[in-house]
């Protein structure tokens, strides 16, 4: 796994051919257990990177087109899983705890819950109130610049922008992870206003 901009986050990555992108997987390494949010699958190496980390205490998927490797990660590392509590209903996994707005996983992460994606109740999550990491919402095609979901995907474009704009008011945000695409390490709280403004 590759370390990010600080020293308790990692990440790894798959490039899909179809969106010429990556897809990436966060890590937070933290007392009292790890969390891995939108876990693709690992490779052996990463996998043992993992475990010299201290292994997994809970998985957070933010959406159900994101389930990605949670299944087999949550019963190869013992994690609990934790996804969207609007998508409970239909969601691919079964889930140990349900996120919904202001829901706190565990101290210092913070699920907010987004309208009008491609699936109801996409969760963001925030990191010590200062990383936010995104699922399908907002993404990014190009270096330095975030994107959302092509219009034609979005279930309620008008809702989508009520979120972004939730997003960019956000305080203290220095850096976005974004599921899909270039992630923005500095500046990521007025990468999201120049978002929300477009």
């Amino acid at each position: 796994m590759k370390r990010l901009h600080r020293p308790d986050l990692y990440g790894w990555s798959a490039f899909d051919e179809a969106r010429d992108l990556d897809f990436h997987s966060v890590l937070w390494v933290r007392d009292g257990g790890n969390v891995a949010i939108d876990p693709l699958p690992l490779s052996p190496h990463d996998r043992a990177h993992l475990e010299r980390l201290g292994g997994l205490a809970w998985i957070a998927v933010t959406n159900s087109d994101h389930a990605r490797g949670a299944d087999a990660l949550a019963r190869d590392t013992g994690a609990r899983l934790a996804g969207p509590a609007a998508e409970r209903d239909g969601f691919p996994l079964r889930c140990d705890r349900w996120l919904g707005d202001g829901d706190e996983l565990v101290p210092g992460l913070v699920a907010i819950a987004l309208e009008g994606s491609k699936t109801p109740g996409e969760l963001a999550l925030v990191v010590d109130g200062t990383t936010l990491v995104t699922g399908d919402l907002v993404r990014a095609h190009e270096g330095g610049r975030l994107a959302t979901l092509p219009g034609a995907k979005l279930r309620d474009a008008a809702a989508a922008r009520r979120s972004l704009q939730r997003l960019a008011a956000l305080p203290g945000i220095e850096a976005v992870l974004v599921g899909d695409g270039w992630p923005v390490f500095r500046g990521g709280a007025a990468a999201l206003r120049e978002l929300a403004g477009r």
